[in-house]
């Protein structure tokens, strides 16, 4: 991948959900690709792996057994190697838009709408694997609270910050444990307007432009939480919380205009139709769900299909 922490999180948890079933050797590699070539399509770069960037990892035979590629960047790199050493079972993870018989399997989330032989449908995407939850997790009063930042459907400004913190804040008033954690998509100003509205009322509250990344919080969050609020930018974000087993509840943004939000409207309706999600109006539904579990079904259907 790229080393962006929500593209390398699908990759890397789809290896490690093979290593539950198999014994592997996980080798993680970020990359980085030179000027101009990084914002060109594709097909103008020749041979990929004379654009690397020496900044980044460098790729070199021998090529591994498995090969799971994320992100745009990635594709160039998974049809290059499966051309060079055709025995690699290359995977690669989201539409790749490119031809899908040029890999071995494609994951994609089933809102991207693509299909075809080797082509595995899950919802939303793969992610970490947390450790397993305490016995009265589910019963607790404790939210985590996972905080996103703008994209191309969705804007995030100080306004949204400071409106999810009143609501926070009176969640704690009502005898709620409230924790938080923002990404290193969260615009500063975001976070303390979101940390100034709080008001201290976190029991938890981690900024990821701010504090030690070696401190976030954000596992142990999610296993001890009884409910978790994530905001709708991320599908990453709702895919982890879904899998904690507790209902998810997504706090809805303002659209961009001329942008589309479909895909996201398609997959949180999914969770909510499956029972993992509803959209947060301040009040909490305090319940199990049946925890989403896309990432382990298909790493399970890789190996069939790696073993055939």
């Amino acid at each position: 991948t790229d080393g962006r922490a929500g593209i390398e999180a699908q990759a890397l948890g789809l290896a490690e959900a093979l290593s539950f079933r198999r014994p592997v050797s996980i080798l993680r590699k970020r990359i980085a690709v030179l000027s101009p070539w990084k914002n060109l399509p594709r097909q103008l770069w020749n041979d990929p792996f004379t654009r690397l960037d020496p900044e980044g990892d460098l790729l070199a035979p021998p090529f591994p057994d498995i090969w799971i590629g994320c992100g745009r960047i990635s594709v160039p790199f998974s049809l290059a190697v499966k051309a060079r050493n055709p025995s690699t079972f290359v995977v690669q993870l989201q539409n790749p838009r490119a031809p899908l018989s040029a890999f071995d399997l494609v994951i994609a989330p089933a809102h991207d709408m693509i299909a075809g032989a080797n082509v595995v449908s899950i919802i939303g995407s793969t992610a970490h694997a947390h450790t397993p939850r305490p016995v009265n997790a589910a019963g607790s009063r404790q939210v985590a609270a996972l905080i996103g930042g703008p994209n191309k459907a969705f804007s995030f400004t100080g306004r949204e910050g400071a409106a999810i913190g009143d609501m926070l804040r009176a969640l704690a008033s009502d005898g709620v444990g409230v924790k938080v954690t923002t990404s290193r998509r969260t615009p500063p100003e975001v976070a303390a307007a979101l940390e100034d509205h709080l008001d201290g009322a976190a029991e938890i509250f981690w900024r990821a432009d701010r504090d030690s990344a070696d401190a976030n919080p954000y596992p142990e969050m999610l296993n001890a939480a009884g409910a978790v609020i994530t905001t709708e930018d991320s599908v990453n974000m709702a895919v982890e919380a879904a899998s904690t087993g507790v209902m998810t509840h997504i706090y809805r943004l303002p659209r961009k205009p001329f942008s589309s939000a479909r895909k996201f409207d398609v997959f949180h309706e999914s969770l909510i139709v499956r029972g993992n999600a509803r959209y947060f109006d301040g009040d909490i539904e305090w319940r199990a769900t049946e925890p989403l579990n896309e990432t382990q079904r298909a790493a399970d259907e890789l190996l069939k299909r790696f073993g055939a």
